[in-house]
């Protein structure tokens, strides 16, 4: 993985020094933080591929830290966490994180999340030089620019909702498991939180339908997963 820049955000130096040797061994780049304020200055600086974030941290938090970063990049952002709750998980995705570990975490599987979340914005980068738009009624996806509109106003997606957006809406009427939405979106299910998948359709409806409790695109099918709704009638163009 040379030349692959990763920013490693912790202020425990026993935990900092054992995973940036590890990655770097791995042939990894790991730029590393103490605390939020230099996690930032060195992210604007560097402009990395992928960062790895404490969530405690003196001068600024985890959360503070990737509400900020979401404003220059779309760099995958892996939580690090001694915070185990449910409500914990949730804010890391809501401030614009793509993943959550929980510490003591096991090195081989912080390598492998690196590796697929690496592999998943590779492909969004690659899906920009195709041009074509997706519309169903009010909502449209410029796959090319990777831009969502409703009713011609632009919507700012995270990362990970947009791949989940990208995933469905090019499978009409497909049902997925979150199993398998889990293994397309964040990597493979062996290491799967399917609550993750739960919370970004969650915060994917309050963003395009219109009344979330009551979804038009997103639909749940019971005992199965989630489809992209696409009614007969509607037309979908490409250009």
């Amino acid at each position: 993985m040379s030349g692959v820049k990763i920013i490693l955000a912790e202020d425990d130096r026993g935990i900092r020094d054992l995973t940036t040797l590890y990655l770097t061994q791995k042939g990894y780049d790991v730029f590393s933080a103490e605390d939020g304020r230099k996690a930032i200055k060195l992210i604007e600086e560097i402009r990395p591929d992928l960062m790895l974030l404490d969530i405690m941290l003196p001068g600024m938090n985890g959360y503070e830290i990737c509400e900020k970063v979401r404003e220059i990049t779309d760099a995958p952002v892996i939580f690090l966490s001694a915070k185990r709750h449910s409500a914990d998980k949730v804010k890391g995705f809501e401030s614009g994180g793509d993943d959550y570990m929980t510490k003591p975490y096991n090195m081989a599987e912080l390598e492998a999340r690196i590796k697929a979340h690496l592999r998943r914005n590779t492909r969004v980068a690659e899906r920009k030089i195709k041009s074509s738009v997706l519309k169903y009624g009010e909502l449209s996806v410029d796959t090319s620019s990777c831009e969502v509109y409703i009713s011609g106003e632009k919507l700012i997606l995270y990362a990970k909702e947009l791949q989940l957006l990208l995933l469905l809406i090019n499978h009409p009427n497909q049902v997925f498991s979150a199993e398998q939405i889990y293994d397309q979106i964040w990597g493979s299910d062996k290491f799967g939180d399917l609550k993750t998948v739960m919370v970004h359709i969650s915060m994917l409806r309050k963003k395009i339908e219109k009344d979330p409790s009551r979804p038009e695109f997103i639909k749940t099918v019971r005992g199965f997963g989630y489809k992209f709704n696409a009614p007969s009638e509607t037309i979908v163009q490409k250009i």
